[in-house]
């Protein structure tokens, strides 16, 4: 299993993933719902230029999109990584967001994805912890989250906020 950045990755098959979510499910926010295939490949050149900073909206903080590839080369989820906290990260959504594709959750993929992003991060988090927040209808992505030593920090209005211990 490994992490692919998303505009390093098979245009079609990430197409094909992007466009197994829906809008907003269970909080992860699906920004390409709804384009056609010449519209998701703008907008994976948009989002190459997030991670340098580059044409970011207001209040948006430089991140990367990484697509989940399992040992099969199947294209099976996508975890978002923001690189610093402004106020509102750091209030809620925090440094990670995650989805997996509806035909393959329930297999593991969000605790072994999760494990893996955070190996490649914490060298890169200023803070001493990880910091997520999960819908408290989504007990699933909350189980992912403490598989890899998540414990919740602080509630907010409909969500968990949850700290991860960084890997040195």
């Amino acid at each position: 299993m490994k992490l692919v950045k998303l505009w390093e990755a098979d245009m079609k098959k990430a197409y094909a993933l992007q466009t197994a979510f829906e809008a907003d499910e269970n909080g992860f926010v699906n920004l390409a719902y709804g384009y056609s295939f010449d519209q998701f490949i703008d907008y994976v050149q948009t989002r190459k230029g997030y991670e340098y900073g580059i044409g970011l909206p207001e209040g948006f903080v430089p991140d990367t999109v990484f697509v989940l590839v399992n040992d099969e080369g199947e294209y099976v989820g996508l975890f978002n990584f923001r690189h610093t906290l402004n106020d509102f990260l750091r209030a809620g959504p925090g440094h990670v967001g995650f989805g997996i594709a509806p035909p393959f959750r329930r297999r593991g993929y969000a605790s072994k994805g999760l494990r893996l992003l955070i190996e490649r991060i914490s060298p890169q988090i200023a803070e001493d912890e990880i910091y997520l927040s999960v819908h408290k209808d989504n007990p699933a992505s909350l189980r992912a989250m403490q598989n890899n030593g998540g414990v919740i920090h602080h509630e907010i209005e409909g969500a968990f906020c949850v700290r991860i211990p960084k890997i040195l």
